[in-house]
């Protein structure tokens, strides 16, 4: 963890000074956010419609049908919109930094880097995390959307809700405390997932096989971070 801190330190105390790595950012928020959103539109869709099901038929009575749109906003916004985001899309993401980073550690590209006199941590870390912390929360926007559409194709479709009533269900159910804190807590899994990466990619040794090995740990370790966080972080924002 020492390691970990003195790579964001140093990520901070290079990332803001110029010149600023504008291309590698557009680069990196293209690949994290842009080519990210199929995999999060499609999932957390089926998730929501999931959710529906399983809240309109949880209980044998007329009362799980017409609790519908309250369980799917709450669930999505609060707890299934930025975990799910940031498990498929800290997989990804995580691997593909560390691939990256990785296989430039091993071909001596990083070395290369500090010899010109350049910052790894401001030209390969930097645009990944900064752009992990723009996309991630926005990403989970489109999650909770999702969502919350997919929810409504099953009350339409299935239970033969009313669209009005859906609607209004999730507007009195969803605070925006609820959705504010599933964005606070994107911040967070952004920063484990992208500063994880990015460590175990300037860490790999052993050529090929060890690039596959610190991807496999970058995944492992991304993901098991942001389950452990999710938990301290709804304490935390139950206090509230």
């Amino acid at each position: 963890m020492g390691e970990i801190a003195f790579l964001w330190w140093d990520t901070l105390r290079y990332g803001f000074r110029r010149p600023f790595e504008g291309r590698a950012l557009i680069r990196q928020l293209d690949e994290i956010g842009v080519q990210s959103l199929p995999i999060v539109i499609i999932s957390s869709f089926f998730v929501g419609m999931v959710l529906a099901i399983q809240v309109a038929y949880s209980e044998a009575n007329f009362a799980g049908r017409v609790m519908v749109g309250i369980g799917v906003g709450v669930a999505i916004t609060k707890e299934f919109g930025p975990l799910l985001t940031a498990l498929l899309v800290g997989g990804r993401v995580s691997a593909g930094i560390t691939s990256v980073i990785g296989s430039m550690a091993v071909t001596e590209q990083v070395d290369a880097i500090r010899l010109l006199g350049a910052s790894p941590a401001k030209k390969l870390v930097f645009p990944r995390v900064f752009a992990a912390l723009i996309m991630l929360p926005l990403l989970t926007v489109v999650a909770d959307f999702m969502g919350i559409v997919g929810g409504l194709v099953v009350s339409l479709v299935d239970i033969k809700m009313a669209y009005a009533t859906y609607v209004s269900q999730v507007e009195r159910a969803v605070t925006m405390s609820d959705f504010l804190g599933g964005i606070f807590k994107s911040f967070f899994f952004a920063y484990f997932i992208s500063l994880i990466g990015c460590y175990n990619g300037l860490k790999v040794e052993g050529g090929a096989e060890g690039v596959g090995k610190a991807t496999t740990q970058s995944v492992v370790a991304a993901s098991v971070c942001v389950m452990i966080s999710d938990y301290f972080l709804t304490k935390l924002l139950l206090l509230f």
